[in-house]
């Protein structure tokens, strides 16, 4: 098949092999051109000196001067054959030193370590291996999604080329199988046909070849890849893709949904089954200044409240919690129930305040195309001229997006983009930097404004918190959700940025008793905020379990999901080794 997947690797490797192998030529050439003119510098230095040696003897001196043995048995007898010496032996020290280490390491001890380190990177799963996800690349989403494969005790293999990366992985106690992406042996060494999904994150025209070669090895298993380009997601699916997420549109409308607005009403984030999950502002509700007790007593509509957040991050679910003007509640319920909070709680007549969205890339235009279909005005600030279009309306020009172009790091642009009276601005740079400047300046502009940030590396999510942001969203957090979901694995909704909502069986540990949610979050770091019987109905987290089968829904980060398995698991194998 193709090699669209391979060629551009497999040509620069040749290119990087090229210039090492020149690079090893020129250091040997180097070091005979040094012997050699050596050689006919002492032979016609011991003539003056009325001594009469063979070239081979002047390449015997040269090499042991330069290797700096010098055993002494020709010897200069005038100052300027005892400085060439000197100098003989300068050039051999560094040539010895620096460049010969160099190519020892480079030519030898390195290719050695990569061959072996190839022999030990497996080429093929056991047979025995199945019901497995078949990841292809090692970017960041199929990292998270490795990770939170791990923690569920999902077992997962990494497809890659690179004999080194594979290595590296597989000294980090990762499954791994090297081959060529384009090749059908390697999808058949990585059982394909038992995997339960095969998914692969490289580029739009790389995808379409693993689609394909995946697709030939195994007819019936799903595939799910990304998209970069929306023209490219037609493509993939006739190369045999099942799903195809588009990244940039994904995530520019999950932060879009992010945007509580400045009504009160509720925005949906996720499902469980028939059961909504949502956020809804506190700011400028009745509900600020009660207790969350209060809060609970007060409505009327069959809404569960199953989390707060303040600045991202989850507090406890006590009843005397007071509701601030910053407080987030996670909602539960069904369409019509959500309804009803929005008419108890909701601010009428008044309409939703403008979102000010920085950056016009892939991201910022979704989340503008978001938030116009839900009736919310906007206005993207975008640095290049062009790039976004000055004109788009929905629903017959009820909601329209703004452009204004200029830098977003300068206040007057800003105010321009009016952020004076925006209810939350959306950061959509790539650049992590950048949006951790962006979202300082805009706290510093606006202290009450919301903001919710994006973030392309994992490590650089607490940092953008810390300089202001409410939420924080990424596009490896994000392409992990939406493929774990859509493997059928274990479904889970992301509140924010390291927390999320997901269903676990109801470990054996528990017994029959009612879970205490408190002896939960002591033990494991979990918000048990529900539990959920076999129909997909939440019960209160410590009412007395419903008769048959059901799961505990659970909100927390990767941390404290691998703290439940492990506390809980153990506890089950402790009481079965004590019957």
């Amino acid at each position: 098949m193709g090699t669209e997947v391979s060629g551009p690797k497999r040509a620069l490797k040749q290119l990087i092999g090229g210039r090492r192998s020149r690079a090893g030529i020129l250091i040997l050439a180097l070091g005979a051109v040094m012997v050699l003119t050596h050689a006919a510098a002492f032979v016609l230095l011991m003539r003056h000196e009325g001594q009469e040696h063979s070239f081979l003897s002047a390449i015997y001196w040269a090499v042991t001067t330069m290797s700096t043995l010098g055993y002494g048995d020709i010897t200069f007898d005038t100052d300027a054959g005892r400085l060439f010496s000197l100098w003989v032996l300068l050039s051999g020290v560094v040539y010895l030193l620096v460049l010969l280490p160099f190519f020892v390491t480079q030519y030898v001890v390195t290719p050695w370590l990569d061959r072996r380190r190839a022999s030990r990177t497996p080429r093929k799963v056991p047979p025995q291996l199945r019901d497995h996800v078949l990841m292809v690349g090692a970017d960041a989403v199929t990292q998270a999604f490795g990770a939170r494969a791990e923690r569920s005790l999902v077992p997962a293999v990494v497809v890659l080329e690179d004999a080194t990366l594979a290595g590296e992985l597989h000294d980090q106690g990762r499954q791994v199988v090297v081959g060529p992406l384009d090749s059908a042996a390697t999808y058949r060494n990585a059982g394909a046909a038992r995997a339960r999904m095969v998914v692969s994150t490289l580029s739009d025209t790389a995808n379409t070849n693993v689609a394909f070669t995946v697709r030939q090895v195994a007819p019936e298993v799903p595939i799910a890849v990304t998209a970069s380009k929306p023209v490219s997601v037609d493509v993939l699916g006739l190369a045999g893709a099942d799903h195809v997420l588009e990244l940039g549109a994904v995530l520019g409308r999950e932060m879009a949904s992010r945007v509580l607005g400045s009504t009160g009403r509720h925005h949906v984030i996720g499902s469980f089954g028939s059961t909504r999950i949502a956020e809804a502002a506190a700011r400028g509700t009745e509900l600020v200044g009660r207790s969350l007790g209060e809060a609970r007593a007060s409505l009327r509509a069959p809404v569960r409240i199953l989390a707060i957040l303040r600045k991202g991050r989850l507090r406890p679910m006590t009843d005397d919690m007071p509701i601030t003007a910053d407080t987030v509640l996670v909602l539960a319920g069904s369409p019509d129930a959500l309804a009803g909070y929005d008419d108890q709680f909701q601010v009428g007549g008044r309409p939703e305040e403008p979102v000010v969205i920085l950056g016009g890339g892939r991201v910022g235009r979704a989340a503008s195309r978001a938030l116009s279909d839900e009736g919310v005005p906007n206005t993207i600030v975008e640095l290049l001229p062009g790039r976004v279009e000055t004109s788009y309306s929905v629903l017959e020009g009820t909601a329209s997006y703004v452009v204004v172009e200029g830098d977003a790091a300068d206040q007057r642009i800003l105010r321009r983009a009016g952020l004076d009276q925006a209810s939350a601005v959306l950061v959509t740079p790539r650049d992590d930097d950048l949006n951790v400047y962006l979202t300082l300046f805009c706290r510093r502009l606006r202290p009450e404004l919301q903001v919710v940030s994006r973030a392309t590396y994992e490590r650089n999510v607490a940092t953008l918190y810390r300089a202001g942001a409410d939420s924080v969203l990424s596009y490896a957090t994000i392409g992990a959700t939406d493929l774990w979901n859509h493997a059928g694995l274990s479904h889970r909704v992301l509140v924010a940025e390291g927390s999320e909502l997901y269903l676990v069986p109801r470990p054996a540990a528990l017994g029959r008793r009612a879970p205490r949610a408190e002896e939960v979050r002591r033990r494991t770091g979990c918000h048990l905020v529900a539990v959920v019987d076999e129909h997909g109905v939440l019960h209160d987290a410590e009412a007395q379990p419903p008769a048959g089968a059901c799961s505990l829904l659970l909100l927390g980060d990767r941390h404290a999901e691998k703290r439940f398995r492990e506390t809980y698991s153990r506890k089950r194998l402790a009481g079965a080794g004590t019957r």
